[in-house]
């Protein structure tokens, strides 16, 4: 629907080189419809719950009967404000309703009620990290529109079925500039996008349920040409699905230009089975829909105080609350954003940095054991068997020098696989508390030390290798339980 034009970058965009794919630079634009959260449609009463029978929740105003009107949803315009104040983005004071026309089976109207020229949301960003490297993308804007209804084919054999139970459903369809270069930064912004929405509460999220559906408009050119024909690679429900998609599809295009092909504009399907991207239909420009403004809907105007009043009753944002914990926490900004990934790990760091008062190893602990544990189980933070606070327990007890790191695995181990919910339990019940009594550990270097003659000598004459195998002697005399921090600094101390 939208052209792209390329606009001069930002300064994300300006400061990274562009990967070239077999010489040529990919191009990448987004549109995004999410479906927004509320409980009736945009123009309607009836339901948007997923799931139902076919077309038990289309009214007469979403089949187009003849006599009914429109009527705008509150719920679906507050929703909007909240994603421009969420991305920096500019709400527009009066916007108005246009009939985007074409026919399809499941368009009951024969036109689809949209944005057109003056969208509810113009302009804003998407700022995320890639390869700890921070990037932004660029939004056009974000309009309110109607979903139309689905086709079924597969049960029912040489025929098709319509349900229009989606039909009316209020979506945002979200557009950005070409501001992407790889499929890989396609994949983050996609993520990141998906966390605002989620995160803020105006969308679930669900891309199998067709909730967060996104469109990807791909096309390729040589370094500093024009922007090159682009194919719109059409609803990837799955951000796997979605790199995919997108790099065969560069690779196709290569290919065609390299054979002296021309592309041609078109909308392409991808089918998973096969990771290949087919052709459904030319692709159509702006002025084929021939958009005019509905007749039955007044322009939309939002006042001031009504944005004010939506931004007081927000939620505190993700790169708000990131920022919070670089400040609070002292963490780097790419910890930061990992941990408000969603509200629930963002929860979760709080609760466990509260319960042991240490930022900074909690962050560690989360992002990378309990992480590992979590996707090795294939669950969510929120179904961790280890609690926060937990988690804060252990952690005081590496602090306070009670636990080593390795034994604090076993311990987190032990609690993951729900053996007992006491830390200290099970420290006691597997003997994993750390030696801390100066006077054994010594004795165990001395007689280490007594028993590898040879060991000093290398270490003496410039081998540091032979202190790390005195080290392993000691632990293991002390059965893994000596503090390696107390170990080191003794046989320094005695060596030197």
């Amino acid at each position: 629907m939208n052209t792209f034009v390329e606009k001069a970058p930002s300064a994300a965009r300006a400061a990274l080189p562009s990967p070239l794919v077999m010489g040529y630079e990919v191009v990448i634009g987004f549109e995004t419809h999410a479906q927004l959260s509320t409980q009736s449609k945009i123009f309607s009463r009836a339901a948007t719950a997923f799931g139902a029978e076919p077309n038990t929740q289309a009214c007469a105003v979403d089949l187009a009967l003849p006599g009914t009107l429109p009527v705008m949803n509150k719920g679906a315009v507050e929703r909007a404000i909240q994603f421009a104040l969420a991305i920096g983005a500019q709400v527009s004071p009066r916007s108005i309703f246009a009939r985007k026309n074409y026919f399809y089976p499941d368009l009951p109207k024969g036109y689809q009620i949209s944005q057109f020229e003056i969208p509810v949301v113009v302009g804003g960003e998407v700022e995320f990290f890639l390869d700890d490297e921070k990037r932004s993308v660029r939004l056009v804007r974000a309009h309110l529109e109607e979903d139309a209804g689905k086709s079924l084919h597969e049960d029912y054999v040489g025929q098709t079925g319509i349900d229009l139970n989606r039909a009316g459903t209020p979506l945002l369809e979200i557009v950005t500039e070409p501001d992407m270069r790889s499929s890989l930064e396609a994949v983050a912004y996609a993520k990141e996008l998906h966390k605002i929405v989620t995160w803020i509460g105006i969308c679930d999220g669900n891309m199998q349920e067709g909730s967060f559906r996104c469109d990807a408009n791909v096309s390729v050119r040589k370094p500093g040409g024009p922007l090159g024909t682009r194919r719109e690679v059409k609803n990837l429900n799955s951000f796997k699905f979605m790199q995919q998609a997108i790099d065969y599809e560069v690779r196709w295009q290569i290919e065609q230009i390299e054979d002296g092909h021309v592309i041609e504009q078109a909308t392409v399907l991808f089918d998973p089975d096969t990771g290949e991207t087919r052709s459904m239909r030319s692709k159509e420009d702006a002025a084929d829909y021939r958009y005019f403004p509905d007749p039955d809907l007044p322009p939309l105007v939002i006042a001031d105080d009504w944005v004010q009043r939506v931004r007081l009753e927000m939620t505190e944002l993700p790169r708000v609350m990131a920022q919070r914990f670089v400040t609070d926490y002292g963490l780097s900004d790419y910890d930061a954003t990992a941990l408000t990934q969603s509200r629930a790990i963002a929860a979760y760091f709080e609760a466990t940095t509260q319960a042991c008062g240490q930022a900074k190893l909690a962050s560690n602990w989360i992002m990378g054991e309990l992480a590992r544990r979590l996707n090795a189980d294939e669950i969510d933070i929120a179904q961790s068997p280890v609690a926060a606070t937990q988690l804060g327990l252990l952690i005081t007890r590496i602090v306070d020098g009670t636990l080593s790191n390795n034994a604090a695995k076993q311990v987190l181990d032990a609690l993951w696989a729900g053996e007992t919910p006491d830390v200290d339990a099970v420290v006691e019940s597997k003997g994993l508390k750390q030696m801390n009594d100066s006077g054994a550990l010594e004795k165990i270097v001395d007689d280490v030390l007594a028993a590898n003659p040879k060991n000093i000598e290398q270490y003496k004459a410039g081998n540091s290798k032979a202190l790390n195998a005195l080290v392993g002697q000691i632990m293991k005399g002390s059965q893994g339980k000596a503090n390696p921090q107390q170990v080191n600094d003794l046989l320094r101390r005695k060596l030197d």
